[in-house]
């Protein structure tokens, strides 16, 4: 008897549903194809041992398991569950009219458990798109999937209550959570805090403008200034997610397997990965491609601490991700894409020593180890950074203080205002929302200059001998500032903090 059952894979974000037809007919033997991968393979082992322990078995017979479309590689051992319910389909041991409504995945335990699946969002979505009437999967996985409105989703623990479903009508449990309830949980108590940082008023305000304007931005600074603690708090005073953005955040969390019973995510992503990363775990990829962490922090922040300490290559790799906000991995037989629109926060020492910019602290680094330090960093990167700042030290006197900074929600109060001015202003563009994604034309329209700011910013031009990129970068950033202060013309005292906000462009650094 031939059945179809149906599984999914997962392919970058995007899901592709899996016909799974299962033949029985007389002989003996188990074959199976369709490209599946060794861990597939293996999974007649758990199937059997699994069916045996709750009172099934595999019929003794010949049993051919195609996984359609045959071309299409097929990973992981998430396609057990749905192996294991064709053959019983097929040899009549539990009954199988409404089985081709539903999505079924589950990795199964030899006593028929069920382990979480990874992209179990992107199937949800994929399910409801081509008219499944439900999904059914491991309960860890439940409450990802049940975002996807007009979809029933089943989570169940054990291949029992599945069985008992389909054979007996028992009913399954169905998990349903409100998903605006989710996403609008209270954004007003932040894990970390702008009001526990004392004193460095200038550098708050400098991350002010890097959110307001999603730009990236490099930290200076000797050890222990305090640049580690700034830049973690910094997602606290991001606009919070729009419901787009929260669903196209989870489904990249899913597809790695890291949203177990979360549900859609209403926190901005913070990845800090160490410097020993390689450069295919930073940007994705693999045999089977897998998101990076660049494609985790997508509508977040990428924190990379101690910037020269990470290889030059994996830092090169970076370039075009950082430009064109999504990375491509091309494969023989596939391509696929992830989305990378994060914030860059890198932090760095100004010299091997450390302490280059201290005024108190001796200079222990000659020029030839500060140039070779420093060259680690290549000038197209930094190019692509909108904001270089120098921190220094906090003097014990703000230290000792027991006043309380301003907090990270009145902060993010005027980063939110400033951020829906630059939608208004960006809404016919398609893949501009706010000032750092302006390209030059844009930068020309949006950010025009008087003929005082254009001779102050010529001067800082020819001074600093900036790249035709810094050029655009002040602009941008100067944008920022002006939408921050509630004007609609770009001035001169715009320009010049934006001026200010080169650190390494100036004489003395990088030269």
């Amino acid at each position: 008897m031939l059945t179809k059952v149906y599984g999914s894979a997962v392919f970058g974000v995007e899901a592709t549903t899996i016909t799974v037809e299962v033949n029985i007919d007389k002989g003996i033997g188990y074959h199976l194809v369709g490209l599946p991968d060794n861990a597939i393979k293996e999974s007649n082992y758990r199937i059997a041992a699994a069916l045996q322990n709750n009172g099934y078995k595999i019929p003794g017979k010949k049993i051919t398991i195609n996984m359609a479309p045959a071309d299409l590689r097929k990973e992981g051992s998430a396609y057990d569950l749905t192996l294991a319910l064709g053959i019983l389909a097929a040899s009549n041991q539990i009954q199988s009219e409404d089985i081709e409504k539903y999505i079924i995945m589950g990795e199964l335990s030899l006593d028929g458990s069920l382990q979480p699946i990874k992209g179990a969002l992107p199937i949800a979505i994929k399910a409801k798109e081509e008219g499944f009437t439900g999904f059914i999967l491991p309960n860890d996985n439940a409450r990802e999937a049940a975002i996807v409105s007009d979809l029933k989703v089943y989570g169940v623990d054990n291949i029992k209550q599945v069985l008992e479903f389909f054979d007996q009508g028992t009913p399954l449990e169905q998990t349903i959570i409100d998903t605006r309830a989710e996403f609008y949980k209270s954004l007003d108590f932040p894990e970390f805090d702008f009001s526990d940082v004392k004193g460095q008023e200038s550098i708050k305000r400098c991350m002010e403008i890097a959110a307001a304007g999603g730009h990236n931005i490099i930290l200076i600074g000797p050890p222990g200034a305090g640049k580690t603690m700034l830049a973690k708090r910094l997602p606290s005073i991001l606009p919070p997610m729009t419901l787009h953005e929260a669903l196209e955040t989870t489904k990249i969390h899913s597809v790695v397997g890291k949203i177990k019973n979360m549900g859609l995510m209403s926190q901005r992503p913070f990845r800090s990965p160490h410097h020993t990363i390689s450069d295919v775990a930073l940007v994705g990829g693999g045999a089977y491609p897998q998101p990076g962490e660049i494609s985790l922090s997508h509508n977040g922040v990428l924190f990379l601490d101690e910037l020269p300490e990470f290889k030059r290559g994996v830092l090169e790799v970076m370039r075009q991700p950082l430009e064109d906000r999504e990375v491509t991995i091309s494969r023989a037989r596939f391509t696929v894409t992830y989305p990378s629109s994060f914030m860059l926060v890198a932090s760095m020492n100004p010299s091997p020593g450390g302490y280059f910019n201290d005024p108190d602290a001796p200079v222990t680094s000659s020029p030839a180890e500060m140039q070779r330090y420093l060259s680690k960093i290549s000038g197209p990167l930094l190019d692509r950074i909108d904001i270089h700042i120098e921190v220094t030290p906090v003097p014990f006197e703000k230290l000792s203080e027991d006043r309380k900074g301003e907090s990270s929600v009145d902060i993010r109060k005027r980063v939110t205002a400033a951020r829906e001015k630059q939608t208004k202003r960006f809404e016919d563009l398609e893949n501009v929302h706010y000032n750092a994604q302006m390209n030059t034309k844009q930068i020309r329209e949006y950010c025009k200059l008087d003929e005082k700011s254009k001779s102050l910013l010529k001067n800082a031009m020819e001074r600093l001998n900036l790249s035709a990129r810094a050029y655009d970068r002040i602009l941008k950033v100067a944008r920022t500032i002006s939408d921050l202060d509630n004007s609609q013309e770009v001035n001169g005292n715009h320009i010049s903090e934006a001026i200010q906000y080169r650190s390494l462009d100036r004489e003395g650094w990088l030269g």
